[in-house]
């Protein structure tokens, strides 16, 4: 999108139904679960609107969750019908933008394992058993506050890290030490190789100076969605 999604304001109700981008089976590329195999819900819509935002999330369809759910189980199987992909991916997008809350607590009752992709500026009363993974965005320089009531249930945070772009050039405090969260470095893709390749320095950088945990986008690096 390289913001210019249109930014669009949490959603309230029962999340009986909800606005679905794409459902597909892949591998995890990035943070804490790189390389698991896993199925992707990508939420539609964002609250904010980030010029290096390469994902496409403005247009959806409108599914029941029983429908997700049933679609997730089916792709979550190999060719003989057994279970492979253990791993559900709420990504967006901003995935805490809509009601989730009902659609995790089917996908937990189908044994499945969830994890939740967000920018960390909304809060939902999600429930504790699903991996919630934070990467901050910045705006003028400074990041977006991450939700206080949020912050205990964040797994993990990964900031994304750029030599140049205004904001990621280096992390500052957003609660991470107050729960002791592990923090992961991803350099940012820009779509230039010197670009790049003076991220992955940044970020190799950074990561020496704060003890943090290298992310890389595996996914690109596979060709894969």
């Amino acid at each position: 999108m390289f913001g210019k999604n249109k930014i669009q304001k949490p959603e309230s109700g029962d999340g009986k139904t909800l606005k679905v981008t794409e459902i597909f089976p892949t591998f995890q590329g990035e943070g804490p679960f790189t390389g698991h195999p896993a199925v992707f819900i990508r939420l539609s819509g964002c609250n904010l609107a980030c010029d290096f935002c390469d994902t496409e999330f403005d247009k959806f369809e409108e599914f029941s969750i029983e429908e997700i759910v049933s679609k997730a189980t089916f792709l979550s199987n190999n060719q003989d019908g057994k279970r492979t992909k253990n791993l559900i991916v709420l990504t967006g997008g901003e995935t805490l933008r809509q009601p989730i809350e009902a659609l995790c607590q089917k996908l937990l009752l189908e044994n499945f394992q969830v994890q939740i992709e967000t920018n960390g500026t909304i809060f939902r009363d999600i429930d504790d058993r699903i991996d919630i993974i934070c990467s901050p965005k910045a705006q003028n320089g400074k990041y977006f506050p991450v939700r206080p009531d949020l912050l205990p249930k964040i797994n993990a945070f990964k900031f994304i890290i750029s030599a140049e772009k205004e904001g990621y050039q280096d992390i500052t405090e957003v609660g991470q030490s107050e729960y002791n969260t592990p923090i992961y470095l991803q350099p940012m893709d820009e779509y230039n190789e010197e670009k790049n390749n003076n991220n992955i320095k940044a970020t190799l950088q950074l990561a020496e100076k704060y003890g943090a945990r290298i992310s890389l986008q595996t996914h690109k690096i596979l060709g894969i969605e």
